[in-house]
């Protein structure tokens, strides 16, 4: 299933770009991803018909590469994956985050994404009963700590410190 989030956030394309590639750097966005991923599975126990998931997977793996930058944007890629017991269970996430320009002062943060349902056919289904529901505001809440980071870098977490 396909997901797409976008936020503009007000800082210039070049410092954006610094700023992004310092978070990822720092590890910061493994935990910002964990803890989005973690909002998710809570989210998915609300709105499930089991309730409280018995062995429920936290995300331990989640793998970021290098921020490659072109003329007009940067792209950063990530993958998201459930491990442990019933890690299976939950859908795995492959992104590409997007900065873009939009003016000297602001740039696009965008999220471009799939996650694959588990369980094949029936996850499919499990998709279009519940997963849906708990995708879209747990990729707004990843992408909205990132673009707070870009705004104010300082702030997101100790050592993310990233010059202008």
């Amino acid at each position: 299933m396909f997901v797409r989030e976008e936020f503009v956030v007000n800082v210039g394309f070049q410092a954006a770009v610094g700023r992004l590639a310092g978070l990822a750097r720092a590890g910061w966005l493994t935990q910002v991803s964990e803890d989005a991923y973690d909002s998710g599975v809570v989210g998915l126990t609300r709105v499930g018909p089991l309730g409280s998931v018995p062995m429920a997977s936290k995300l331990v793996r989640v793998h970021v590469r290098d921020l490659v930058t072109h003329d007009s944007c940067a792209v950063l890629t990530l993958r998201w994956e459930a491990t442990g017991p019933g890690g299976g269970l939950f859908p795995a996430l492959d992104a590409d985050i997007t900065l873009a320009p939009v003016s000297e002062q602001e740039s696009r943060l965008t999220l471009n994404g799939a996650y694959r349902p588990p369980l094949a056919s029936l996850g499919a289904g499990l998709d279009r009963a519940i997963l849906h529901r708990v995708a879209t505001p747990t990729i707004r809440a990843l992408l909205g700590q990132i673009a707070d980071g870009i705004r104010a870098p300082g702030d997101a977490a100790p050592g993310t410190e990233v010059a202008d």
